[in-house]
């Protein structure tokens, strides 16, 4: 090995060392954009959510914001042809609830809203169908992986199996 290049190695690595904390430390929430979507179609998630996991004497999906979960997911980890049924499906679902109730989904109350789910899971339109099913499907999995599920309804064990230490052999 050569004197120079060890050299710059220990002084990168000393380097990355140093700055490394103050540029973890800026990592929180509100540095992380949470989504493209606007107020109004974030609202209309979040009612959605709740509407498939609403509270009980659990907290509900909005509670637990599943919806910036989905919206985040849709964003991030899906190609264009599943985030663009996602955004035609939140028009629809408004549409739909202006069509059947003559006012948009967030004025309807539980029972409406629920009854629009339940037509968009029946629906023969493949895009009502395909949107529901991805909401769904990223709701359920959004809620049970969320802190408060995994604390507090299913006991997370870090590791899968107990230590004990003195026992007879």
């Amino acid at each position: 090995m050569q004197r120079r290049s060890a050299i710059r190695n220990i002084a990168l690595t000393i380097g990355g060392a140093i700055a490394l904390p103050s540029w973890a430390n800026a990592w929180n929430r509100a540095a992380i954009p949470a989504s493209t979507l606007s107020i109004s179609d974030e609202n209309l998630l979040a009612e959605i959510v709740e509407t498939i996991i609403p509270k009980t004497d659990t907290p509900g999906a909005k509670e637990l914001e599943i919806h910036l979960f989905v919206a985040k997911m849709i964003q991030d980890c899906y190609d264009k042809k599943a985030q663009n049924t996602f955004n035609k499906g939140l028009e629809l679902i408004e549409t739909a609830a202006k069509n059947t109730h003559s006012k948009g989904f967030m004025a309807c109350d539980a029972i409406q809203k629920l009854a629009l789910i339940n037509q968009f899971s029946k629906s023969e339109n493949l895009a009502e169908n395909t949107f529901l099913q991805l909401v769904k499907n990223l709701t359920i999995k959004g809620y049970l992986n969320s802190e408060y599920v995994m604390t507090n309804l299913r006991i997370y064990e870090f590791m899968p199996s107990r230590y004990h230490g003195c026992v007879p052999i």
